[in-house]
């Protein structure tokens, strides 16, 4: 007899076979609801980590993080991250800087200069050219 490495109920088995049927899942809330379908069916970690092409230490962690939250281990929790230190309101006044003409005495806008001209309008307190640089690269 196999051992059951994960036992699911009925409504969260429906619910997990519903969502791999839609077919619009990131890869890894995917290889985690198959994961645990599996594990159910009494599959060993190592054939499953050989099904989904990941570690079996990998489908260990699943199934603890699924014993301690339940489907709410299908997605990751959000990360902190460093917070964001220019905005959209101020990526688009720092673009809309650049686009306009260049003061009397430059032929052009140069990063340093629109940093300076940033900092000088209020739009940052601070901002570096390679900042100014990284916000005029993402825009077309």
């Amino acid at each position: 007899m196999k051992k059951q490495h994960l036992p699911l109920k009925k409504s969260e088995r429906e619910y997990l076979e519903k969502l791999l049927e839609k077919g619009q899942l990131r890869a890894k809330v995917f290889k985690r609801a198959t994961a645990f379908l599996e594990l159910e069916r009494g599959k060993t970690f190592g054939a499953v980590a050989a099904t989904l092409n990941v570690d079996r230490v990998s489908v260990m962690r699943w199934r603890d993080s699924y014993r301690r939250q339940g489907l709410k281990s299908l997605v990751d929790a959000p990360r902190s991250g460093r917070p964001i230190q220019i905005d959209g309101t101020q990526r688009a006044k720092i673009t809309a800087l650049a686009c306009r003409e260049a003061p009397p005495g430059y032929a052009r806008w140069n990063l340093r200069l629109l940093a300076e001209k940033v900092v000088e309008l209020g739009y940052c307190d601070r901002i570096s050219h390679t900042q100014v640089g990284n916000v005029l690269k993402k825009t077309n």
